[in-house]
């Protein structure tokens, strides 16, 4: 079972390969279907969707410690796009960006989330009940980055606000912060489901797979970019590993400091990352708090913040 699993990701990832962006429209994903053998695709289907783990190739590293001076701009949109979603065409650098007032931030970011409410370029778009764009301080130093939206989050429209999220807010608290002071977002910004036809079901989450992170991306990166914090924060193996461009393990990862690379912009000013756990796997399994506690305060004691007495 675990051979046809793993050809089918090879088979996958390699019709993903010879994708660009642009083309990873839901008519493609169908053929990504086709295109994969039978056989592999028969046994396959057995698994759960959130068992099936497809690496995807990232742009090359092109910052390092020593070349983290890279000019920051966003990708431009097609003209196809613009029409579509009403996008305007930006560009800017994160120098620019750490000049905007709070208003002008606010209102690019409120610019995203208008394009990604009107996005369907993935199958996610068909099946979400909200679009999840984020939330928070346009000015934020901090920000904490999760995999994708669930339940709560996909009939509300805002992140974090279930069970997780709410242990996500006793976390930002315990560090001397409130919800406000940071910015909260998803790589994916629609609800992965099992069974995307039951979306009144609960526990029907699953993570994002390797396309549809592909798809959505460029959408966190533009809302870092516009915010230019100084630190982020990936919440579980899966924002961690498309944050940091590492495939390594979320153990592995965490515990230390990262730069934190994007595929559709460059960064002109180094952002640490960190990884920990996801609010969610914290409540399955309370004796990683402990860990999760020590790696905010390593960010904590960056940003020279002391926790609340009493």
């Amino acid at each position: 079972m675990k051979d046809n699993v793993r050809a089918l990701a090879a088979e996958f990832k390699k019709f993903l390969s010879t994708r660009q962006e642009d083309d990873l429209t839901p008519a493609a994903f169908t053929q990504a279907a086709a295109h994969v053998s039978e056989p592999a695709r028969t046994h396959a289907e057995t698994e759960q969707q959130d068992h099936l783990t497809i690496e995807f190739a990232r742009a090359s590293k092109k910052q390092t410690s020593s070349h983290c001076s890279a000019t920051l701009s966003t990708v431009t949109q097609e003209t196809a796009e613009k029409e579509q979603n009403g996008a305007l065409n930006e560009s800017f650098s994160q120098e620019t960006a750490t000049t905007m007032s709070k208003a002008e931030k606010q209102a690019l970011l409120d610019q995203i989330a208008e394009e990604i409410k009107a996005c369907h370029r993935c199958p996610l778009g068909a099946t979400r009940l909200n679009a999840v764009p984020g939330e928070g301080n346009p000015n934020a130093t901090l920000m904490f980055i999760g995999e994708g939206p669930g339940f709560d989050e996909d009939h509300k429209g805002r992140p974090f606000i279930g069970r997780a999220g709410q242990l996500l807010d006793k976390m930002i608290a315990a560090m001397g912060l409130k919800r406000e002071d940071v910015f909260i977002g998803n790589i994916a910004k629609c609800h992965p489901m099992v069974n995307p036809e039951n979306p009144e079901a609960h526990g029907n989450d699953r993570a994002p797979n390797a396309g549809e992170i592909a798809v959505c991306r460029k959408f966190i990166e533009r809302q870092i970019a516009a915010i230019s914090p100084k630190y982020v924060v990936a919440l579980g193996g899966v924002a961690a590993k498309a944050l940091i461009s590492d495939t390594n393990s979320l153990g592995a990862l965490r515990g230390k400091f990262h730069l934190l690379h994007l595929d559709s912009v460059e960064l002109k000013k180094p952002v640490k990352i960190i990884a920990t756990y996801h609010p969610a796997a914290l409540l399955r399994n309370p004796n990683w708090k402990k860990d999760a506690w020590a790696d905010l305060q390593m960010v904590m004691a960056e940003m020279g913040l002391k926790r609340p007495q009493g």
